[in-house]
Order: structure tokens, then sequence, then C-alpha cells
């Protein structure tokens, strides 16, 4: 399995994140962000992420398009271990998911299949909480100048993910599960 999506439209701006304020200055200093209003540039983060091992592809293009896409789509087949049979792509219903050049691409890669989430449930689609992390990896409290300075963040929070890549697993993390204590028949709190 394998879960295919964009993340944007970014654009080079600022990106809120933690400062650091002096608590003994008094009267007491507020946290500010500077405005910034971006209009420096913007484009397409498009991404591959197969939550089983962890693995992620980004690949940055300027505009969304159907042929944008089918060109992703490519550059993953070609990232994909040749001996895998089968590859679902997960996807939302976006337009260009499903355009002819996209079922042309499936007849030309019998091996893949696309698998259409419902509407309004990208919860389904586990690229999403990874666009989360990759964004705090790569955007959160950072300030871009240009669009190629943005996607080339981007491409490096990528390599290190893919450097410290794991199984990604759905859910809440460990640490915030309640700690539930052992008895038969033990009711949920509520």
């Amino acid at each position: 399995m394998i879960c295919v999506d964009e993340m944007g439209p970014e654009s080079a701006k600022s990106f809120a994140g933690k400062r650091l304020v002096d608590a003994t200055k008094r009267p007491a200093e507020r946290a500010r962000q500077e405005i910034d209003y971006g209009r420096r540039g913007k484009g397409y983060i498009f991404g591959a992420f197969q939550p089983a091992t962890g693995e992620a592809f980004t690949q940055d293009f300027a505009r969304r398009t159907i042929a944008n896409w089918v060109d992703f789509l490519e550059q993953v087949e070609q990232q994909l271990a040749p001996e895998i049979e089968r590859v679902y792509a997960i996807l939302d219903n976006l337009n260009t998911h499903h355009a002819d050049d996209v079922l042309l691409f499936c007849a030309r890669h019998p091996r893949w299949e696309f698998v259409f989430q419902p509407t309004y449930a990208a919860y389904l689609n586990l690229i999403e909480p990874w666009w989360k992390v990759l964004r705090s990896l790569a955007l959160k409290g950072r300030r871009f100048e240009t669009w190629e300075e943005l996607a080339g963040t981007v491409r490096e929070a990528t390599a290190y993910w893919n450097r410290h890549k794991h199984p990604f697993v759905w859910g809440r993390r460990r640490r915030h599960r309640p700690v539930r204590k052992a008895g038969i028949g033990l009711l949920p709190t509520v």
C-alpha cells in the first residue's frame, strides 16, 4: 500500500513556531510573530508514503496539473522495488487524480490500482498525518524568501525522514493513551 497526495499550495512566507521569551524581564515580554504577507512564490509538494516501511518520496512542482501528477506517478513507479507485485495507491477525489492521462498511466503500469477515499474523509489517508510531521520538520518556525528555498528544505526534511524511517502507526501515540488497570470486565472511562 502506498499513500499518494499533494501538500499545498504552499508559499514562501513565515511559518509559526516556538520562540523563547525572556520571562525574567519586567514588564513581561509578549511573544509576537511579525506580519508576513508571503507572496514570494508558491508551488505544490507531491508526496508518496509507504506506511508499512515509513519510506517517503516528495517532489516539488510549480503548478498542480495533470501532466505534473502523471510525471510524479512515473517517478514513484521508478522508486518502487520491482518485486512489489501490486501497488494500492490511496488517493482523494481531486479531479487531477482521475483524469484520462492517469487512466493511461494505469494501463501502462498494470500493478497500480487506485483506491479513492470517500469524500470528506481525509483522515482515512495515512499521508495526511505524515504531512503534519513533514511540515513540523521542514517548515515550523522558519521564514522563506523564495519558493526554491522552501522546496529545498522539504527535500532535506524528506531525506532526514528516510534516514530515520520507521513503520507509521495510525492513532494516538503510546504516551497519550490512558493507562488501564488490569481486571476483568473493566468499564471504559467516559
